[in-house]
């Protein structure tokens, strides 16, 4: 054969392989995915094992779930730096579809495990020995992240990636992957909680919906059914402290009963409690429902609101002791928000009751914050429709709602000023000149 035809037939066979590579190649396999929880005494991990690999590395029917406990026992071997072992139990396991953005759709493992260090040994400096899957599929990775960190301040951000645990090519075998956690402590953990809350009930439309409706008529006195006339100020600013008082009340009783005791409910029914309050919280700033007693009402809906507070507190599952020191950074977190948001509303609140444009504000905030009340009822029933999504989407986005109150208490703080300042002017030039 000829030089030419040589050349040509190694570059075709290098196109082919080039561009004919194995639908392995084609299409890479799924990695596997160990999520942990730090705690005080233990670490919990969340497995998440693509179900082909598993089966293949260790030959065991995902319906077979004492053994694939005991084969993922036996490849979970966490160590102290010293050397001591740790104490493993593999709890539930379950199937699940997912899919990843390079591997398209398939099945996987979901599993949890409690690794216990020996006495004195220390959980946040540790050698993870993991090689489930990876000792037998020498292609498969683990990404290993920290999901949760109470001490390091780590309870609302999405989790950290400390390493990869994948076989090394070169001796065929599977260090074992060093966490070292940055050190924790307690005043990182309150300081976190306290961030927790306030972004908790920023992005919580439906909490704020709820306060701000019920405020809304706070400067209005009802009379015959209808809301009629304005009230002084100072009675106006007594009204607002006094509901958001009894709102912060509520929801703080409901949180540490819910939390200190565990007690549970479904998730469903409380959310659709706090949708029908904001609804009720509507209609009365359209017509007057309960005036004069919005205190009692707000002090009664907010155990509802508090008791959906507790569901992010019962998620962490932390010891009694953090538990207490959370309860506290969370409700400060939260009325730390409440407030700054009460007083950036409380100057628009007053002024607005007493301009022209006042009720058809009114009318038009009832109304919105009833439609969107009445999509979340709905959603929280079961019926999906295009209201809950809107009003949740605003929920995402709370800079503009900031940026609005505060140009509104601005403005309605200038407009006070200069209304005194000319009333103040008036009566000087009114005043009769003295004699001489």
């Amino acid at each position: 054969m000829r030089l030419p035809s040589l050349l040509a037939v190694a570059m075709m066979s290098a196109t082919l392989l080039l561009f004919g590579a194995s639908p392995a190649s084609a299409h890479p396999m799924p990695h596997s995915v160990v999520l942990l929880d730090v705690h005080e005494t233990s670490v919990t991990a969340q497995l998440e094992i693509p179900l082909g690999d598993l089966a293949t590395a260790s030959g065991i029917d995902v319906s077979q779930q004492d053994a694939l406990r005991s084969y993922l026992t036996a490849h979970i071997r966490p160590v102290t730096t010293t050397g001591e072992a740790w104490t493993v139990s593999v709890g539930d396991l379950s199937v699940t579809a997912t899919e990843q953005s390079s591997t398209g759709p398939y099945q996987e493992l979901l599993a949890s495990a409690t690794l216990t260090p020996p006495p004195g040994g220390d959980l946040r400096h540790f050698l993870f020995r993991y090689d489930v899957v990876v000792h037998q599929v020498v292609t498969h990775t683990v990404l290993v992240s920290v999901r949760q960190d109470w001490a390091a301040g780590q309870v609302d951000a999405d989790a950290v990636q400390v390493g990869t645990i994948e076989i090394d090519t070169r001796t065929m075998t599977v260090p074992a992957l060093t966490v070292n956690l940055r050190g924790g402590s307690t005043w990182s953990g309150f300081v976190a909680m306290v961030r927790l809350g306030g972004n908790h009930i920023l992005a919580g439309t439906d909490h704020l919906l709820f306060l701000l409706i019920l405020l809304l008529p706070a400067p209005l006195l009802a009379a015959r059914g209808r809301w009629r006339s304005t009230v002084g100020a100072r009675t106006a600013v007594t009204r607002i402290g006094r509901t958001t008082l009894a709102f912060t009340v509520g929801h703080s009783v409901a949180l540490a009963v819910s939390a200190l005791t565990h007690l549970r409910f479904p998730a469903w029914p409380v959310e659709a409690f706090i949708a029908a309050s904001i609804l009720v919280g509507a209609i009365h700033a359209v017509r007057p429902l309960f005036p004069g007693r919005e205190a009692l009402v707000a002090g009664v809906f907010g155990l509802g609101h508090g008791m959906a507070f507790s569901f992010t507190l019962a998620e962490m599952q932390l010891s009694t002791g953090r538990l207490a020191l959370s309860l506290l950074g969370f409700n400060l977190g939260i009325e730390l928000v409440q407030v700054l948001l009460v007083a950036l509303a409380l100057p628009a609140l007053i002024v607005l009751a007493r301009l022209p444009i006042g009720r058809p504000f009114r009318l038009t905030a009832a109304t919105v914050t009833g439609l969107a009340a009445t999509g979340w009822l709905a959603a929280r029933l079961g019926l999906a429709n295009p209201l809950a999504s809107a009003a949740d989407s605003v929920g995402e986005h709370p800079t503009p709602m900031l940026l609005t109150l505060t140009a509104t208490a601005l403005a309605a703080t200038a407009w006070t000023a200069r209304t005194r300042f000319r009333a103040r002017a008036d009566r000087v030039r009114q005043r009769p000149p003295t004699a001489a």
